[in-house]
C-alpha cells in the first residue's frame, strides 16, 4: 500500500496562490488515481482534483480554472497549484490513492494526514 505526506500548506491573502505537495512511497502514484480533498471545520470532506492513471485530470466545480493538479513520476509526487485562493479555500487538504476511483471519498484506500491552507480576506 502506498504512503502519503502532503506539505505546502499555510496562511495566504486572498487572491494568493499555494503549491501542495503529496510525497508517495511504497508504491508509484502512477499506479493509482490521485486526488485532493478538504475538509473545512464542521463540514464533510469533499472532492477537490484528481488525477488518473492516465494523466486525465478533473476538477470540482468550485475550483475548476483555479486550481491544478499534476504528477511527478519520476519524483513520485502529485501536486496541486492553488491560484486566485478565496477564504472559502480555507481547510485541510487531504492527498488520496485509490484504484479506479472517482470523487468519493469512500472509493479512496490510502490518506495523508493532511495540511492546512488558511486564505484571510
Amino acid at each position: 500500500q502506498v504512503q502519503l505526506v502532503e506539505s505546502g500548506g499555510g496562511l495566504v491573502q486572498a487572491g494568493g496562490s499555494l503549491r501542495l505537495s503529496c510525497a508517495a512511497s511504497g508504491r508509484t502514484v502512477s499506479s493509482y488515481t490521485m486526488a485532493w480533498f478538504r475538509q473545512a471545520p464542521g463540514k464533510e470532506r469533499v472532492f477537490v482534483a484528481g488525477m488518473r492513471r492516465s494523466g486525465t485530470t478533473y476538477y470540482a466545480d468550485s475550483v475548476k480554472g483555479r486550481f491544478t493538479i499534476s504528477r511527478d513520476n519520476a519524483k513520485n509526487t502529485v501536486y496541486l497549484q492553488m491560484n486566485s485562493l478565496k477564504p472559502e479555500d480555507t481547510a485541510i487538504y487531504y492527498c488520496a490513492a485509490g484504484f479506479g476511483a472517482t470523487t468519493g471519498a469512500n472509493e479512496f484506500s490510502s490518506w495523508g494526514r493532511g495540511t492546512q491552507v488558511t486564505v484571510s480576506s
